[in-house]
């Protein structure tokens, strides 16, 4: 088999199975129906547990202190069958909120865990190719950032960065860290009301931000990498 026959074939989402986020942080971007996936799986190997199959290795809980939201995560690992040789294990670690922040409180999902399944199972599907148009850069999924350079101040390059990779760069022309800390919010590395929390819990509570020194500013963006899923 060539490298690039498998990723070839299932590469391509038909527009049947694709959706475009109509709300929420991630509006505007592509989800794939996941029975889509299934399906390609079904079709390059055969039946589930018979051409492929996934064990879940680890499922977990963890909590934010910082707004009180909870997340579940699932970790599986994939096995497909290529002629009569079952593959390597694909990895695939998926994740959905148990306890959300919303409008009016907190919101408990019993569905958390169904939902990170079925996005382990779409993590390790992307590494076969499964999709891979959708993910590419020339498409806006999930995994990309679309805010508008006007509303940022960054431009395309700079959002794909994380915070740590900034930090990282040099020299008086780069951006001053307040600026940098507020866009890190501005798209989406974090809830804006948690980084009010994050700061407060870090350098008490009011806090402005204008009264923080850089030293100050770079621990809290090093606090949103590590929040940052």
């Amino acid at each position: 088999m060539d490298n690039l026959e498998l990723y070839n074939k299932v590469r391509s989402v038909p527009e049947s199975a694709c959706k475009s986020i109509q709300a929420g942080r991630l509006k505007g971007k592509t989800d794939i129906n996941p029975m889509w996936r299934i399906k390609t799986l079904t079709e390059q190997f055969g039946p589930c547990g018979k051409g492929w199959y996934y064990r879940i290795t680890d499922k977990r809980f963890e909590f934010a202190e910082q707004t009180g939201e909870t997340a579940a995560f699932v970790d599986i690992e994939l096995y497909v069958k290529f002629g009569e040789e079952w593959s390597q294990a694909v990895v695939g670690t998926g994740g959905s909120m148990f306890v959300a922040a919303e409008k009016n409180g907190l919101h408990v999902s019993d569905e958390c865990f169904k939902m990170a399944l079925t996005d382990a199972i779409s993590v390790a599907c992307k590494a076969l190719g499964v999709g891979a148009d959708v993910y590419w850069d020339k498409d806006d999924s999930k995994y990309t950032d679309s805010l508008p350079d006007d509303e940022s101040g960054e431009s395309e390059a700079e959002r794909k960065e994380l915070p740590s990779d900034v930090l990282s760069m040099s020299g008086a022309d780069k951006a001053d860290n307040k600026t940098l800390f507020m866009n890190a919010l501005k798209r989406g590395k974090i809830e804006i009301k948690a980084g009010r929390s994050l700061l407060d819990s870090m350098f008490g509570d009011g806090v402005m931000i204008n009264t923080l020194t850089r030293d100050d500013l770079i621990a809290a963006l090093n606090e949103l990498d590590k929040m940052v899923i």
